[in-house]
């Protein structure tokens, strides 16, 4: 066993958190990816060779995609406003998570990354930096934006570029949440329109699976936010909350969350919300519990398994780890292949299909998505998303 460290005067983080000396120095650098040994390899990189890409590309600006970086490079853009579980710490507390996010694209989907903290918040002046350092891009990941300028800023972003727009907040977490999902309703026998399920959290990522779950054909759904049930009869419903539901909760109720978990098949937890055990109680039989709130679930497992056939969560320590890593990736890495335009719902739930399909010959209830080490994962994602985008008609090539 290691000895304790004392922390005295001399002491830097780095000796007493190994977190603090893995970043010291940053986790990212920038490496070319040709020699340049000789003048003949200078004068071909850049002048006079140099001079005749340009020229090029200027005849015919879709050769960028040939002769850069583009191809195969995605910015991931914050503002710092809604930083893991840390709220809003700002654009540089939030550079350590971008960098890992970066370092993430790399290992698991082979695609290049570039971190860009913005110093504002307001969602015209984000889309008017966004669009401005877009030719430099052949994509844009959107992370850690708060609810509910999130959307927005998606939605103007996508609107004005003709790339790939995509805040994983919303659609990664989604995009494994259904392939679970799907995964789990197999388990135990069922498929997802026999399914009725409850979102706690409006925010992002909740209102992201609801809209997943309604194209892949679940049952029926209801979506929990701090003020209860969202039906169409409250007058406090911002427009995306007011458009979820009028496509949710078929069973008209209304409530706290004790309402909707009542008889529920399924629970679905993106808040920071925790669900009484009584409550858990009242669920249906072979419940499914995603209590995905990290580090603290709004249900822990041991709590969740006297009641539930399947339980997943989003921390590592546990079986089914609903972990953005299984998607992103992957997602890029197909939509950057074909030189999507945009990222479709077809696309997303392809690569949520992709997914499940990866341990369709090895579930059981503590095995309903792959690891973020399995291999097969990102190949497998990748393909499907560059097929779904072809059949949606957003590939270029």
């Amino acid at each position: 066993m290691a000895a304790e460290i004392i922390p005295t005067e001399s002491t830097t983080p780095d000796d007493v958190d190994p977190a603090f000396a893995l970043h010291r120095g940053g986790k990212l650098e920038i490496r070319s990816t040709v020699p340049v040994r000789d003048k003949d390899d200078l004068s071909l990189a850049y002048t006079p060779g140099v001079a005749r890409v340009c020229t090029a590309i200027a005849e015919n600006a879709d050769l960028v995609n040939d002769y850069t970086w583009v191809s195969n490079t995605v910015a991931v853009v914050t503002d710092g406003t809604a930083v893991l579980g840390l709220g809003d710490i700002g654009p540089k507390a939030s550079l350590p998570v971008m960098e890992g996010k970066a370092l993430l694209f790399k290992q698991f989907g082979g695609v290049d990354a570039v971190p860009i903290a913005l110093d504002c918040t307001d969602v015209d002046e984000i889309v008017e930096t966004v669009a401005r350092l877009a030719p430099s891009f052949g994509g844009v990941n959107l992370e850690d934006i708060s609810a509910p300028r999130c959307f927005e800023v998606e939605r103007k972003l996508q609107e004005r570029l003709d790339i790939p727009v995509f805040h994983d907040d919303q659609h990664g977490t989604a995009i494994v949440a259904l392939a679970a999902l799907r995964n789990a309703a197999t388990v135990t026998g069922r498929e997802l329109k026999d399914l009725r399920a409850v979102i706690s959290g409006a925010g992002a990522a909740g209102i992201a699976i609801a809209k997943i779950l309604l194209e892949a054909g679940i049952g029926d759904l209801c979506v929990v936010d701090s003020r209860g049930i969202v039906h169409e009869g409250r007058d406090d419903l911002t427009p995306v909350k007011r458009l979820i539901a009028e496509l949710t909760n078929k069973a008209k109720l209304k409530g706290p969350i004790d309402e909707a978990l009542r008889g529920a098949d399924v629970f679905l937890g993106v808040s920071a919300g925790k669900v009484p055990e009584e409550v858990v109680a009242t669920m249906a039989p072979n419940a499914l519990i995603f209590a995905m709130a990290n580090p603290d679930p709004e249900i822990m497992p041991e709590v969740a398994l006297k009641y539930a056939a399947v339980v997943a969560t989003g921390r590592s320590d546990y079986p089914n780890q609903i972990n953005n890593v299984l998607a992103f990736p992957g997602v890029f890495a197909g939509a950057l292949s074909v030189r999507a335009s945009r990222i479709t719902e077809g696309m997303k739930v392809a690569a949520a299909e992709a997914l499940a399909a990866v341990v369709a010959d090895e579930l059981s209830p503590d095995k309903v998505i792959p690891s973020p080490f399995d291999e097969r994962v990102a190949p497998a994602v990748t393909l499907a998303v560059a097929e779904a985008a072809r059949r949606d008609g957003v590939a270029r090539r």
